[in-house]
């Protein structure tokens, strides 16, 4: 539409239609700010991506929970491992005789094949080491949490 069409509506030689000073600013809803929209999007995916992280690390721990040995179960290892260490691999005693995700002492680690510092075994080696042990003698090596 040409600019004249805007100009006056006072019945002079110009178009119809409103005046310019008439003229009254069109409200539009208000559109999404496009870095808004991205920060969105990126949280969604760091969201998907943090999910699917946590699925693998549950399927990871199924197989290798999966190949313990005596059929102990993935439940019976956590509960011990919780109540032990918080299920810590790390978790040291105050005294620093028991070591590990299921506070093993040296001894008792070393007669399950263990070596070195239990703490400073991988998880999954400190989970080989416990299904063996609770193999053998049951809950008996933990008499609180077992």
């Amino acid at each position: 539409m040409p600019a004249t069409a805007l100009a006056a509506g006072d019945g002079s030689a110009q178009p119809s239609g409103p005046a310019i000073g008439d003229a009254k600013a069109l409200t539009l809803p208000p559109l999404q700010e496009p870095i808004a929209r991205f920060r969105h999007l990126v949280h969604v995916a760091a969201q998907r991506i943090r999910l699917e992280e946590r699925a693998a690390q549950r399927r990871q721990r199924r197989e290798a929970f999966a190949a313990l040995p005596g059929g102990v179960s993935l439940s019976t290892l956590e509960s011990i491992a919780a109540c032990e260490s918080g299920g810590d691999p790390a978790a040291v005693s105050s005294d620093g005789s028991y070591r590990g995700k299921f506070q093993f002492d040296y001894g008792t680690w070393e007669s399950v094949g263990g070596q070195g510092d239990p703490a400073a075994a991988s998880e999954a080696e400190q989970n080989y080491r416990a299904a063996l042990l609770y193999s053998r003698s049951g809950s008996s090596p933990w008499p609180i949490c077992g």
